[in-house]
């Protein structure tokens, strides 16, 4: 799974699990739940701010602005590498 998908895939399944749009965990716990270095954490977070999927603060959390277009990533993404895989595998 690319490091992208994993955390779009994360805060959705977190907002979903905790019905609300806002969640309150650092940068280090998301990597320990992802599996992943928090400095990839904090990049890709940057990343889906600066594309207005999200707002982050140190007082009030991640908050989510954009579901479908966090879904959508999760989704292209994921269907986008099984494309790759499968024409590697062709003759």
């Amino acid at each position: 799974m690319s490091i992208d998908r994993r955390p779009a895939i994360f805060l959705l399944d977190e907002i979903s699990k905790n019905n609300t749009d806002t969640i309150k965990l650092t940068h280090e716990q998301i990597a320990k739940y992802i599996g992943s270095a928090r400095e990839v954490v904090t990049r890709m977070l940057k990343y889906f701010s600066s594309e207005g999927i999200l707002e982050s603060s140190r007082s009030d959390g991640i908050k989510i602005l954009d579901k479908n277009c966090l879904r959508n990533l999760a989704l292209n993404k994921g269907y986008n590498l099984r494309l790759r895989s499968e024409s590697d595998k062709l003759p």
